[in-house]
């Protein structure tokens, strides 16, 4: 390619691509905090149902305790 053709085609890709904003047009910071006030912590059906099942394994084998504990 010779620079004519270089000059063609970034004259054409600044005409198709539009120049960033560099400034956002709000601070972000405010709605950040306000999602962090409305988190939940709900904890799942589930999560409570793998304790439950934890806890009866622990109640029929106590040896699983050792077992569990090598494991963390």
């Amino acid at each position: 390619m010779n620079n004519k053709e270089d000059e063609k085609i970034q004259a054409f890709l600044k005409q198709a691509i539009p120049p960033i904003e560099r400034q956002l047009d709000r601070d972000l910071w405010p709605d950040m905090l306000r999602r962090l006030d409305h988190r939940t912590s709900a904890v799942p059906w589930f999560d409570w149902a793998l304790v439950a099942l934890l806890v009866v394994a622990l109640l029929i084998s106590p040896r699983t305790i050792a077992v569990l504990l090598y494991h963390l």
